[in-house]
């Protein structure tokens, strides 16, 4: 869990620096596809095609193409509709699509990691509930979908890494992952990007490259090596982690002004729900079994 715990913190803050410095100023197809080729970059002298699984492959393609491609191409888009308050509270549901697809690959279902995802997105509410405006319908079915894109990437990457094993390291397959985002953030910039606003500050390319080398290559790198060693419920409640991170963090550096007492009893319960699901875990496994999951 410490991939995913130190991304969460890396991912808060990259949300911080989107708001402050690209939304509104920077046209969002060009902010994703910036990342994207900055992420494939990175991978692209490690990448090898021979030692993996053609299945491997392609899902990987795939995943990308969902996790990182489809799923900010949307989020970006939902901001048209729906308040910063509105977008945080309607992220809480990735949990619960991230449990069901894992039980739907798996052929089950299990209670445990569907309850450990209820709660924490019960802890997230508390944390981001202000009111609701009363025309969202669109904003909150683009942001749906953007959840369960990313939601579906990131188990169908867990499920490929279980079903597709390499005796290769994860690195050298992992730049396909960024291929397949690419395959979805060039056309849509080239479709729907507006060259009039790309970035004008050296401020504006400096977040963007940290976006692309740090919370895109390294994060999703990570996230996804983290995400194929936990099981569903932890993966779930570590999905809504970034919540009372990334607001503490706008707290401490920018000075925002946010309800603290909702912010530690939320954060305390999405805490609760990783413990609880890893104590269920425990008590559920056979003694002296590990968990143990390639990467």
């Amino acid at each position: 869990m410490g991939y995913l715990a130190f991304i969460t913190v890396v991912w808060a803050f990259s949300f911080n620096l989107i708001g402050e410095y690209l939304a509104g100023r920077v046209d969002s197809d060009f902010a994703v596809l910036t990342r994207v080729v900055l992420a494939l970059l990175v991978f692209l002298p490690l990448l090898r095609a021979r030692g993996f699984a053609v299945a491997r492959i392609l899902g990987t393609i795939a995943a990308g193409a969902l996790q990182f491609g489809l799923t900010y191409l949307l989020l970006y888009r939902s901001f048209a509709y729906l308040s910063v308050p509105e977008v945080l509270l309607f992220t809480i549901f990735t949990p619960i699509y991230i449990t069901l697809l894992d039980d739907a690959f798996r052929g089950r279902f299990t209670p445990r990691a569907s309850l450990a995802a209820l709660i924490a997105i019960a802890g997230s509410a508390i944390i981001r509930y202000d009111g609701l405006s009363g025309d969202f319908l669109t904003g909150f079915l683009l942001l749906q979908l953007a959840n369960l894109s990313f939601a579906l990437g990131q188990i169908g990457y867990k499920w490929l890494v279980a079903r597709h094993p390499s005796d290769l390291p994860p690195r050298a397959g992992f730049g396909w992952f960024f291929v397949g985002a690419l395959l979805v953030a060039l056309p849509s910039f080239l479709i729907f990007g507006n060259p009039a606003r790309l970035p004008t500050t050296a401020l504006q390319w400096s977040v963007l490259v940290y976006m692309g080398l740090v919370a895109s290559a390294l994060g999703f790198f990570w996230w996804n090596k983290g995400a194929s060693l936990v099981d569903a419920g932890t993966l779930g409640a570590m999905n809504n982690t970034h919540i009372p991170i990334g607001i503490a963090l706008h707290m401490l550096i920018w000075g925002s002004d946010e309800n603290v007492g909702r912010l530690v009893l939320g954060g305390a319960v999405i805490g609760l729900a990783l413990w609880l699901n890893e104590h269920w875990r425990r008590r559920a496994a056979p003694a002296g079994t590990a968990q143990r999951t390639g990467a």
